[in-house]
């Protein structure tokens, strides 16, 4: 018989534990929950049910990624097949993880902003009529005429 594949959404509770086998492989730990909801009609409202915990294990690069991205408190759906039953938990070996976009924003490496992503959009500069030529004065780069008397006028 296949071990049965579930789907779960939740949260995960507490912090993302990842060892490394004698071969070098990742393997991480994390404790999940899920609270279903339910209609109740007489209320007309959804009301919380009684919190299903499950205890999720990912391995290799899964593993790496998920120790890397998750933290107490983010929402995940995840795909698994569940393993056992134990201490009123639901053991999940993780075949797929995801962040969920309900609550908020998540990039990737390759869909990061740009610096330029974060400036304010402005209009370009008005364009400046073309300077005067400045009289030449003898020697390339000594100071204008005018830098010379407003100098002087300003010295005892």
């Amino acid at each position: 018989m296949a071990p049965s594949v579930t789907h779960v959404t939740g949260t995960v509770a507490g912090g993302v534990e990842v060892r490394f086998t004698q071969d070098g492989i990742a393997v991480c730990r994390f404790r999940l929950t899920e609270t279903p909801t339910q209609w109740d009609a007489t209320a007309q409202k959804w009301r919380d049910l009684e919190p299903i915990p499950y205890i999720c294990t990912a391995w290799r690069d899964l593993a790496s990624n998920a120790a890397e991205s998750l933290v107490d408190g983010v929402s995940v759906l995840v795909k698994g097949r569940i393993t056992g039953v134990k201490d009123n938990s639901i053991y999940l070996s993780i075949d797929d993880l995801g962040i969920s976009l309900r609550r908020r924003i998540a990039y990737t490496e390759t869909s990061l902003p740009s610096p330029i992503a974060a400036r304010p959009v402005t209009a370009p500069p008005a364009p400046q009529p073309a300077a005067a030529p400045r009289p030449a004065t003898g020697r390339p780069g000594s100071p204008p005429a005018w830098w010379e008397r407003q100098r002087s006028a300003n010295w005892s």
